[in-house]
């Protein structure tokens, strides 16, 4: 009798295994199909928003949409060659896809090429990079600059029509930075004088610091009547020379991507506009790409539009519009969409500008 009982309960034990096994199995091949990692390479600590905005809002999505995927991250901090190898790095950790906004667009075109060898599929974010990209998102550049120089004019008033305005263009190895400048001139060329226009190597404000510290040499500060600054880092460095040259008058800048700093800016009065880009639109995009590619399923019902690279041609895009912000639009904009709180913008010493500004709880 116990030895039939125990036979019995072996038989039992392993039938429970066998499905318990079974199971198993089954669940690691879902995970395996759609438990990947997404590789995300933001290209400098320059620019505030890809550590404090991009990364955390990508790394979200990307877990909402896959719960079992992974996010493998590098920041190339404006180096090219380091974002190569990073990017090589992580094919060869063995990511599926690829979410990257290169620091040097043609530079990163080998490594690209070699992410597609590998089967890695590379969402470009942000800025369009050159190679075989799968799919793109980002913001109506063109757009961006025709907002800053539509509020340059508002701002200059009178002196819209013949004044003097300094260009300060992005890095010029960036596709963007010159996408920007030819929507702010579509804008402005023919209302103004350029007097001078720079290209800002890194988007770095130490650069565009000096190079308005040239153009106020060159034309005096005094005969400013504009900046034309590409983003908030810009505006920064050109506002922190005017102060250092004394010019009691700040002529109006322009700015770009709503930085903390640059709204508190805008508060003062020092920084006349920025471009808000709600760069939840954005990551949420890019997420959804690299989910749909990683799971090899097709972009159609994401991308919006098609883009034409130096290099390829109908690369599935997602084009979000940017929003000009100036100190009347703070509120219905940056608080309405979360992107600050009224107590982040409003330190003690700016709250009388804020009162006055009507930025209150």
């Amino acid at each position: 009798m116990r030895t039939c009982t125990w036979h019995v309960v072996a038989v039992l034990v392993a039938g429970f295994m066998t499905t318990s096994l079974a199971a198993c199995e089954e669940l690691e091949e879902e995970r395996g199909k759609d438990g990947f990692t997404v590789g995300l390479l933001l290209p400098s600590r320059t620019v505030p928003r890809w550590e404090r905005s991009d990364k955390p809002l990508i790394e979200k999505r990307l877990k909402q949409l896959c719960p079992h995927c992974t996010l493998e991250y590098a920041n190339a901090q404006n180096d090219a060659m380091r974002q190569r190898q990073q990017m090589a790095s992580m094919i060869t950790k063995g990511v599926r896809v690829l979410i990257l906004d290169a620091t040097d667009t043609r530079a990163l075109r080998s490594s690209i090429q070699e992410a597609h060898e590998s089967g890695v599929p590379v969402v470009a974010y942000d800025r369009l990079a050159e190679g075989p990209i799968s799919g793109y998102v980002s913001f109506d550049g063109a757009q961006v600059g025709r907002l800053q120089g539509e509020a340059l004019l508002k701002a200059m008033g009178a002196k819209a029509n013949g004044g003097n305005v300094v260009m300060m263009n992005g890095d010029p190895s960036s596709p963007n930075a010159d996408w920007f400048r030819r929507g702010a001139l579509s804008v402005v060329s023919g209302k103004v004088k350029i007097g001078r226009a720079y290209d800002t190597q890194g988007w770095s404000m130490d650069s565009a610091h000096a190079n308005m510290s040239a153009a106020m040499a060159a034309l005096g500060p005094d005969r400013i009547d504009g900046v034309l600054a590409a983003n908030d880092t810009i505006a920064a460095g050109v506002i922190a020379a005017l102060k250092s040259a004394r010019v009691k008058d700040l002529p109006p800048v322009t700015g770009q991507d709503a930085d903390i700093d640059a709204v508190q800016r805008i508060v003062k009065g020092e920084q006349y506009m920025t471009v808000y880009k709600p760069f939840k639109a954005e990551a949420d995009a890019a997420a959804a790409m690299a989910v749909a590619l990683g799971r090899g399923e097709s972009l159609r019902k994401i991308a919006t539009t098609t883009t034409d690279s130096p290099t390829t041609r109908h690369i599935p895009s997602v084009l979000l519009t940017p929003r000009a912000v100036t100190v009347d639009k703070i509120k219905p904009t940056l608080l309405k969409d979360g992107m600050y709180r009224i107590d982040e913008i409003c330190t003690a010493e700016l709250r009388p500008a804020c009162e006055k500004d009507g930025l209150t709880r």
